[in-house]
């Protein structure tokens, strides 16, 4: 088509729709009051990012994903709802307090909004109603905006996330390499498993009880000294047993390991040297989070990267363990660590200081979209746990992304705007915990304050 036959359509489109709408505006002026209102109704008020307001929050919990993990959905005025999800074990009620201090924003403002609330947030699973809502809001604001969530957070370093699948302890090393290697088969790059004092209670002389006292542990309590200690014995053991799955899986896979029981300081200092011939690519929470110096103590003693931090919540305590160097690598739950944007700034700290960032995750796929989108915004980001690998249903919950959703070991956020995902009715409601309904009103947290008991 020539270009003034095209500059003579596009005028005569435009003049076409400018007389359409005048006539429609002047038919307005016809109509009764009760045909106006129901004009009106019909408008797609979706555009409208600015006066868009939150107007609920409700729950619906699943099981068997393969933890019990609450959904949270926020409806809006204009329609539009965006899904969260609390971590991994966590109570339904961490986002409920919330609701009341959300009513009526508007969600576009995510990072004011997670200013607000992030005071009720806290240790480990308490900080998932925080998180939960952090990705909620994302997922509005994108559905608002028309974008997807990792390009709200600055954009893509990459379109494909690396993941890594945790494998629980078998019996014996070979069948322990052969559940591993299974992992390989299906695509996996990244290896995880489970090892530590568990696989040594029926080996005589593994371990001992010496005198002293601290503070030993792998999770998010403060345990007193149980006086458990590696022996030389115990050691040479879990070094010939992670041999026995290196020799089935091959010594060029990454392979990290997590879960070695209460013990000492100076046990986790000789089991991480013993393990340099194995070329682990990281031992994860060897001592609890809290405890930085000895963290680096165990750091400083071996070439083994040391990394923790999947019940950190908020970054300056991250940054803490970084600017000691107490850590080879950083290990967010982005459930627990405060959202994508709070997740995404640890990341960002931590590669200013030469760390890494890889991402624990232990949920539905609605906050493996979450996580997707972060991974896939931030630079210095390694691999995401995909704890859901063996869950038959668990790709059904959810419609928008690419299937499946896990591809030899790879995973894509989707372009879809916000997290890019709309839950399966039927599937969810299958698998919710007994007693409880799908996303069932909640007025009673309307006006719920942590104040308003003190003087009732």
């Amino acid at each position: 088509m020539k270009p003034s036959v095209k500059r003579q359509l596009d005028r005569r489109t435009f003049f076409k729709s400018a007389g359409a709408a005048a006539a429609g505006a002047s038919a307005i002026g016809f109509l009764g009051d009760a045909d106006l209102e129901g004009a009106v109704q019909n408008v797609n008020r979706n555009s409208i990012p600015s006066e868009l307001k939150i107007t609920d929050l409700r729950v619906a919990t699943v099981v068997g994903a393969p933890m019990t993990c609450p959904l949270i959905r926020i409806d809006t005025n204009q329609g539009l709802s965006g899904f969260g999800e609390v971590r991994d074990g966590g109570s339904a009620t961490y986002a409920l307090i919330l609701k009341s201090r959300l009513l009526g924003e508007n969600p576009c403002s995510v990072d004011k909004l997670f200013r607000k609330i992030k005071q009720f947030g806290g240790p480990a699973r308490q900080a998932g109603g925080v998180c939960g809502v952090e990705m909620a809001l994302w997922d509005l604001a994108g559905k608002a905006y028309g974008v997807p969530a990792f390009q709200m957070l600055g954009g893509r370093f990459r379109d494909k996330v690396r993941l890594y699948a945790d494998t629980t302890e078998a019996t014996n090393p070979t069948e322990q390499g052969r559940k591993l290697k299974a992992r390989m088969d299906q695509g996996f790059t990244y290896l995880k498993q489970d090892f530590g004092i568990n696989l040594l209670r029926d080996v005589p002389g593994a371990l001992t009880k010496p005198l002293g006292t601290g503070y030993v542990g792998r999770d998010n309590v403060m345990h007193p000294f149980t006086g458990l200690s590696l022996t030389e014995k115990g050691v040479a053991w879990l070094s010939d047993w992670v041999a026995a799955v290196r020799e089935v899986i091959g010594p060029e896979v990454p392979l990290s390991s997590d879960h070695y029981g209460h013990i000492d300081v100076n046990s986790c200092i000789r089991l991480a040297r013993a393990m340099e011939k194995h070329h682990l690519a990281w031992m994860e929470d060897m001592v609890p989070w809290q405890l930085g110096e000895l963290m680096k103590q165990i750091r400083d003693a071996t070439d083994i990267p040391i990394l923790t931090g999947e019940d950190i919540y908020l970054k300056e305590d991250f940054n803490k363990l970084v600017d000691m160097g107490a850590v080879d690598m950083i290990h967010p739950d982005l459930a627990s660590s405060g959202g994508l944007l709070e997740t995404k700034k640890i990341g960002d700290y931590a590669m200013e200081r030469g760390v890494a960032m890889a991402m624990h995750f232990a949920g539905t796929p609605v906050s493996f979209m979450a996580n997707l989108h972060c991974a896939a915004a931030t630079e210095n980001f390694i691999a995401l746990e995909h704890h859901s690998v063996d869950v038959p249903w668990w790709e059904d919950m959810v419609t928008g992304p690419e299937k499946p959703i896990h591809q030899r070991g790879f995973a894509s956020p989707p372009d879809r705007p916000g997290l890019g995902i709309e839950l399966v009715e039927e599937v969810v409601k299958a698998q919710l915990k007994p007693g409880t309904q799908y996303f069932a009103p909640t007025p009673a947290w309307n006006d719920e304050r942590s104040w308003d008991r003190l003087w009732s």
